[in-house]
């Protein structure tokens, strides 16, 4: 009976194993020789990721410190969607961004949309709740009453949020992190914003995209490789900050 394991179909496995193992080969061979088209998609990549991370970084640390140290009826349910919102699918904050910067959205005009700038504001949105959130966090795990303690002896305001800033900074920095880690390593904005145009706005993950459905195997593994050690360089860092925040 002839099936799966038919001779036929042992070859035709074979031959495909051998075709990735190939695929491999010339993939570490592209990185190793420092590949001009594999490094030039890699840092446009981490640019964009850094640029968004640093943006959401300035606007949404101090909106978690304002929502942290601001009394209001209905902080925790604000809190609550905050945290809800660490999962929102890329491809709706693609589709915001894309009817944003369209011709016929309101900033159509700006004439942004199919370039970096486009995937950096999609990126800034799609992490600025992981950053609000995380800081949030951040702020409620310092040491309880260190803010009381700051303004009885006479801080102003400004000066106890710097103070209780310091003390959650590895924590807040971790948050900076995991929105970094995010950013570069979404698809959905970056291919509908930024359009995968070659040498311009084509980043690791598009790139992969793109390269598997034209058969560019051994690209994609050499792009697949270098992504994944920047997502583990990434939590290697948070996992030190932790330990060291423990320790």
């Amino acid at each position: 009976m002839e099936g799966s394991f038919s001779p036929p179909a042992r070859e035709k496995t074979s031959n495909t194993m051998k075709h990735l193992l190939e695929a491999a080969r010339i993939a570490l061979g592209m990185i190793l020789s420092g590949d001009g088209a594999v490094y030039a998609i890699t840092l446009r990549t981490v640019l964009i990721a850094l640029t968004s991370t640093l943006a959401a970084s300035v606007l949404f640390i101090p909106l978690g410190c304002l929502v942290h140290f601001t009394r209001f009826k209905g902080k925790r349910a604000v809190s609550g969607f905050i945290q809800t919102m660490y999962s929102v699918p890329t491809v709706f904050v693609g589709m915001l961004v894309f009817l944003m910067l369209s011709r016929s959205g309101p900033m159509g005009s700006m004439g942004l949309l199919f370039s970096p700038a486009a995937i950096v504001m999609g990126e800034v949105l799609l992490i600025a709740p992981v950053i609000t959130g995380l800081t949030l966090s951040a702020l409620s795990g310092t040491r309880e009453g260190l803010a009381d303690t700051s303004r009885t002896l006479g801080a102003s305001r400004g000066r106890t949020i710097l103070l209780v800033l310091s003390e959650a900074r590895y924590a807040v920095l971790t948050a900076v992190l995991m929105g970094f880690g995010r950013a570069v390593s979404e698809v959905g904005v970056a291919i509908m914003v930024g359009g995968n145009i070659s040498g311009y706005t084509r980043t690791l993950t598009t790139a992969i995209s793109l390269g598997i459905g034209k058969g560019e195997t051994a690209e994609s593994i050499a792009l697949g490789i270098i992504l994944l050690l920047v997502a583990m360089t990434v939590s290697i860092a948070v996992n030190l900050i932790q330990q060291g925040r423990v320790r």
